[in-house]
């Protein structure tokens, strides 16, 4: 008899230490399922307070300064000012852009690649890059040739604009945000007078 007590007391103190470890692991999950829901509650209030809105970039102008084309010797002499402005309408925070690369080109055939170092954009902002794209004597296969001279006589040249840039904004405690600025447009001028035709060309999300 005194030998079954004993084992008795022994199974229940075992019994005791394994639902204490129960209880400390159940409190331990309830408390980080707490924090976890009340660190997301402050993000989103955080988010509606702030509005934090992702900087883009887009072509604002563009001009036709020249185009000429050498029938003998089927090639294209061309000089196009485009601008192309970097937006960041954070009213709380500044834009880091970086990488900002874009490549003019005609019918897969490139003209000029339109670079920019690094620059910052201030809050509720925006910083303009003129860019002078320019080729002389560009030699045109036998399809680019006769679609440039097809734009001619149409009044329409048609150019494609593409690449982007690198973004970086701090949203308050919110933390880093990182994104990169897309474009792939269709320039379009009027030969006759070198005018630009308008049209949406931007980074930003429709």
């Amino acid at each position: 008899m005194p030998s079954n007590s004993k084992l008795s007391s022994s199974r229940s103190d075992g019994d005791g230490g394994r639902n204490a470890l129960v209880w400390c692991g159940t409190i331990i999950c309830t408390m980080i399922t707490l924090a976890i829901i009340i660190a997301g509650i402050v993000a989103f209030v955080g988010y509606l307070v702030i509005h934090p809105r992702v900087p883009y970039v887009s072509v604002v102008y563009a001009h036709l300064d020249r185009i000429q084309i050498d029938h003998y010797e089927s090639a294209l002499e061309i000089q196009v000012t485009i601008v192309i402005r970097a937006n960041n309408g954070n009213h709380m925070a500044h834009a880091d852009f970086s990488d900002s690369i874009y490549t003019l080109s005609f019918d897969r055939k490139d003209i000029a690649q339109l670079v920019a170092p690094y620059f910052e954009v201030s809050k509720n902002s925006s910083v303009d890059f003129n860019y002078v794209a320019q080729a002389s004597a560009m030699p045109l296969g036998p399809e680019q040739a006769e679609d440039m001279e097809a734009g001619l006589q149409k009044d329409l040249i048609t150019l494609n604009l593409e690449g982007g840039a690198r973004v970086r904004w701090r949203v308050g405690r919110l933390g880093s945000f990182k994104f990169s600025c897309r474009l792939d447009c269709r320039l379009q001028f009027h030969a006759s007078n070198l005018s630009y035709v308008p049209s949406s060309c931007t980074s930003k999300a429709k």
